[in-house]
Parts: C-alpha cells; structure tokens; sequence
C-alpha cells in the first residue's frame, strides 16, 4: 500500500508506514505542503495513493467520496497531548488492525477503534 502523508501529520510516521512495510510519500516532500485539500485528494486518485491525515475535512464524504479513493486513513487524535509518539502510536495500531484492502472507504480511528464509511 502506498500512503500520501498530508501536512496535519508528523514526518515520523513516514517512518512508521515504513516500518510496516508501506509506501509513503509526504506531502511537504512534494511541493503540497500548504495544498487545499482538493489539491492534495486529486494527486492522491491520481497516483492511487491512500491519503493518511488528521484533517477532519477529508472526513466529508460529500466532498472526498471514498469510493473515488484509494483509501482515506483519518488519524483522531487527542485535542490535548498528541506528541509525536502518540500520533505514531495510533498510527502503529490503525496498521496492525488495517483489512487489506482499504480501496473505497474512509477509516476514522478513534479511542482504539476504526470506524469504516464507504
């Protein structure tokens, strides 16, 4: 699986994705680093990347309608201590439940669980 990493997420997770064996492209590695997110949705049909962010816009079905997607990965994080290590956490456990195909469907993690829209 290949990720397109948007800005709202520490650079580490790259690492992370890694890691677990993925793909992963930044959007600030590729000039997209202050894109509005239609911009950043439309690279990611383009190259059938999986867009990984903790922007809640991309969460707007009517908007980013995730059967035109690779997938939409929405990290929920804490109002209050999201550190680097908790985002990587979270991430860390969205990838260890992951299902293998994520084409089509939006997941939002939230307080350890994954809710899928389609």
């Amino acid at each position: 699986m290949h990720f397109l990493i948007d800005a709202s997420l520490p650079r580490l997770c790259r690492s992370v994705l890694h890691q677990a064996g993925h793909e992963a492209t930044d959007v600030r590695d590729i000039g997209l680093t202050t894109a509005a997110d239609p911009v950043i949705a439309a690279y990611a049909v383009q190259h059938q990347f999986c867009i990984l962010t903790g922007d809640y816009d991309f969460a707007d079905i009517r908007q980013f309608p995730p059967r035109e997607h690779a997938g939409i990965v929405l990290l929920s994080l804490p109002k209050e201590g999201a550190t680097v290590d908790v985002v990587c956490d979270i991430l860390r456990k969205f990838l260890s439940d992951m299902p293998s195909d994520l084409h089509g469907r939006l997941f939002v993690t939230r307080n350890g669980r994954i809710r899928i829209r389609y």
